[in-house]
């Protein structure tokens, strides 16, 4: 089959190791079909360090430009992976930005995907931050969502409308709660959640991080590439097996902050975990404290999603980035 995947956001580190499992080994739609050597096309900020892979073409784009994401929408899109968006503190910092880019950024890509491929697959990604403070935990997708900062409310309204467009039969958008992705490559970004993977990252190369919250805090987390696979499944799951509210909660692990630490101590010795400062940021804990930490996810592995095994194997993919 042939047709074109596009990326947006696809110079993160999410995207480009997207884009280079699709270039490499294609990628899987409904009913078996597979796209083998698809065009892919990566949408980012002028500034983005785009990847070298074979079959991509980069489009420097604002996301919440109407025009331009329906100019740029190719004619023969088969796939749309939504992962632009504006990061937790950054959103929380700058409401008009969190508001544009991730409520703004979904209506323009899906009236794109609406305009040039009507019932497209749109494969969107969210937060558990769309839950909110205490609730009943294990969550389920049927757990009422309150947001307590911009960010989730901007994704659970872009939720809302990606479920919208699949009731119509606009676009085929199914949506991806992922856990804190954890340890993701390259520098410390704007995300409330960053420090999750610097505590591990920085060490590791011998820099001292800073670790924002309490150590008996805990997070819901998963690999790099337990997120990846997750992203490359959802577009092969049956139309009718994929539920009508949209969101699927991807499997992940609930590990306390101290337990990450320990695992880096037995791993690679009291040398590199004493390079990790206490200094505790309220602003981060007023926005991570908020979010859940253990979801029943028992719907997605019915799908066929497949989260990491321990810490102890998302500490393997830390070490081989070293």
């Amino acid at each position: 089959m042939s047709g074109s995947v596009v990326i947006t956001g696809g110079c993160g580190f999410l995207g480009a190791a997207l884009a280079k499992r699709i270039s490499e080994n294609g990628v899987t739609l409904l009913g078996g079909q597979r796209l083998t050597d698809p065009q892919i096309h990566l949408w980012d900020q002028p500034n983005a360090r785009v990847p070298v892979l074979p079959g991509t073409t980069f489009n420097a784009i604002n996301i919440a430009d109407n025009d331009a994401v329906l100019e740029a929408m190719p004619e023969d899109v088969a796939l749309i992976y939504h992962l632009a968006a504006v990061v937790s503190g950054q959103a929380e910092a700058d409401y008009d930005l969190g508001m544009r880019v991730n409520l703004g950024g979904t209506n323009a890509v899906l009236e794109a995907a609406r305009a040039k491929q009507p019932g497209v697959l749109v494969i969107g990604t969210s937060s558990l931050a769309v839950y909110g403070c205490n609730p009943v935990e294990p969550l389920t997708e049927a757990t009422q969502i309150q947001p307590q900062n911009t960010y989730g409310v901007t994704k659970a309204m872009a939720e809302l409308v990606m479920a919208d467009y699949r009731r119509r039969g606009w676009a085929d958008a199914r949506t991806l709660r992922l856990p804190t992705v954890t340890v993701r490559p390259g520098k410390p970004n704007a995300a409330a959640s960053s420090f999750a993977s610097s505590i591990i990252r920085e060490p590791l190369a011998g820099v001292p991080a800073i670790c924002p919250v309490d150590p008996e805090m805990a997070l819901w987390v998963a690999s790099p590439d337990a997120a990846v696979a997750a992203l490359l499944h959802a577009p092969s799951v049956q139309q009718a097996d994929w539920p009508s509210f949209g969101a699927v909660n991807v499997p992940g692990l609930r590990v306390q902050v101290l337990s990450m630490i320990a695992a880096l101590r037995a791993r690679a010795g009291d040398g590199t975990a004493d390079l990790i400062e206490m200094t505790p940021d309220q602003r981060i804990i007023d926005i991570v404290g908020t979010w859940p930490t253990l979801f029943d996810t028992r719907l997605a592995q019915s799908l066929g999603f497949v989260g990491d095994a321990s810490f102890d194997e998302i500490l393997d993919q830390a070490f081989l980035m070293k």
